[in-house]
C-alpha cells in the first residue's frame, strides 16, 4: 500500500512533467492562451443570458456578434485615428531631436555631465520616416516575401482563425470542461481544492475585469485630456499611456515623458508642460482613488514590484506567453500563499507548546456533586527554587 509521502512524489513528478512539457510547447499555446482567457471573461456575461432564459449556444452567438461590431468599429474609427497620429508624430520626429539636440542636450551635459553625441538622431529620423513611407506598399512587399517566409505567414494567419474559433468552442463548453476537470481532482483533496478553485475564480475574475476597464478608461481620459489642452499626438500618447497601465506607474511615467517632450516641441513653453502634468495628475488620482478601488479593489493583493517582477519573470521564462499569464498566474499563487500561510499559522511548527494545566474545583466522587474543570492553555509555572524539598 502506497504511503503518503509515496502519493506526493507522484504527484510532484506528474506536476513537473506536466510543466515541461507546457514550456517546450509554449510558442505553439499563444493562440489557445488567448482564446482560454478570452472565454473565460466573458463567461459570466453568457451565464447572466442563461439565467435570462436564452440557451447558451444562442448567448456566446450573441456576445461574438456584439464583439464582432465592436472590433469592426474600432477598425473602421480607432485604426484610422492612430494613423493619423503616428503620421504627425513621424512628422514631429525631426522638430523632436532638433529639441534635444539644442535645448536638451546643453542642459544635460552643463547640468549631469551627461553627453548625447554618440546618438545618432539624424539615421533614426531617416530610418523611421523611410520605413513609414513605405508602409502604403505593405500588402504589396507582403505577397511578394510569401515565398521567403511563407511558413512565418501562414503561421501567423491560422493563428488570427484559431484564437476566435478556439474562444467560440471554450466559451460553448465551458461548464463542460470545468466539470470534466473537477472530475479528475483526487477526492481526498476535493474540497480543499474547490476551495481554492473558488477563491482563485473570485479573485483572478474581479483582477483581470477589473484592470482591462481600467486601461481603457484611462487610455481614454489621458487621450482626450492631452487632446482638450492642444497637444496634436495627444490621443496617441494616452492610447499608449493607457494600455501599459496595468504597470504600476509605468503608464503614468511613460505618458508624462511622451506628453512632456510633445509640449515642449509644439509649443516650447512651460504653460502645455503644466496642462500635460495636470492631465497626468488627475488620471492617477482618479485611478488610484475611484477607479482601482470601485473596478479592482484589492483582488490580487500585490505589491506593485512584486507585480513587475511577476511581468519580468513570466516574460524571461516563457516570452510572450508568460506575459500573457504573469498576472493571472500571480493572482492564483497569492490564493496559495494565503491557503499555505493559514495552514502555517495551525501548524505545530507556529504555536508554542503550552502544558495544560486541570484544576479540578468540587469533589467528583461525591454523590450528588458535580465537578468543575477548567482548563488553561497558559504555560505551567515554573517552580519555586527556594521552596524546601
Amino acid at each position: 500500500m502506497a504511503t503518503n509521502l509515496d502519493i506526493r512524489f507522484k504527484w510532484l513528478i506528474l506536476v513537473a512533467l506536466i510543466g515541461w512539457v507546457l514550456y517546450l510547447i509554449g510558442p505553439a499555446l499563444v493562440p489557445f492562451v488567448i482564446a482560454a482567457l478570452f472565454a473565460y471573461l466573458f463567461n459570466p456575461v453568457v451565464e447572466k443570458l442563461e439565467r435570462r432564459g436564452i440557451g447558451r449556444p444562442l448567448g456566446v452567438t450573441l456576445v461574438f456578434l456584439l464583439l464582432t461590431l465592436i472590433l469592426v468599429g474600432i477598425v473602421l474609427v480607432l485604426i484610422p485615428l492612430m494613423e493619423k497620429q503616428v503620421s504627425k508624430f513621424i512628422e514631429q520626429l525631426p522638430r523632436m531631436i532638433e529639441w534635444a539636440q539644442t535645448v536638451a542636450a546643453p542642459w544635460l551635459t552643463q547640468t549631469f555631465g551627461i553627453s548625447l553625441d554618440t546618438f545618432d538622431s539624424q539615421g533614426m529620423v531617416d530610418m523611421l520616416q523611410g520605413h513609414w513611407k513605405e508602409a502604403g506598399g505593405f500588402a504589396t512587399k507582403l505577397i511578394a516575401g510569401v515565398s521567403k517566409s511563407g511558413f512565418a505567414i501562414v503561421a501567423w494567419l491560422l493563428n488570427l482563425v484559431i484564437v476566435p474559433v478556439a474562444a467560440f468552442y471554450l466559451l460553448r463548453d465551458w461548464n463542460i470542461v470545468v466539470e470534466r476537470m473537477h472530475a479528475l481532482v483526487p477526492r481526498s483533496i476535493e474540497p480543499t481544492f474547490m476551495r481554492l478553485t473558488r477563491e482563485s475564480d473570485k479573485t483572478l475574475g474581479g483582477f483581470l475585469r477589473g484592470q482591462l476597464s481600467v486601461m481603457i478608461i484611462l487610455g481614454t481620459l489621458y487621450g482626450i485630456g492631452l487632446w482638450a489642452v492642444g497637444i496634436s499626438v495627444g490621443p496617441l500618447i494616452g492610447m499608449i499611456a493607457g494600455l501599459i497601465s496595468f504597470v504600476p506607474y509605468l503608464g503614468a511615467i511613460v505618458g508624462v515623458g511622451m506628453g512632456v517632450i510633445a509640449a515642449l516641441v509644439q509649443y516650447q513653453d512651460s504653460f502645455h508642460v503644466l496642462l500635460v502634468a495636470i492631465v497626468f495628475v488627475v488620471g492617477q488620482l482618479l485611478e488610484g482613488y475611484v477607479l482601482v478601488p470601485k473596478l479592482v479593489g484589492d483582488k490580487i493583493g500585490l505589491h506593485p514590484v512584486a507585480v513587475m517582477f511577476a511581468i519580468l519573470a513570466g516574460g524571461e521564462l516563457f516570452g510572450f506567453v508568460g506575459v500573457l499569464l504573469a498576472l493571472p498566474i500571480a493572482a492564483v499563487v497569492m490564493v496559495l500563499l494565503r491557503y499555505a500561510y493559514e495552514r502555517y499559522t495551525q501548524s505545530e511548527m507556529y504555536q508554542e507548546a503550552h502544558i495544560e494545566s486541570v484544576i479540578v474545583v468540587g469533589e467528583p466522587n461525591a454523590p450528588n456533586e458535580s465537578a468543575i474543570i477548567v482548563v488553561s492553555s497558559a504555560p505551567a509555572p515554573a517552580p519555586d527554587s527556594s521552596a524546601n524539598p
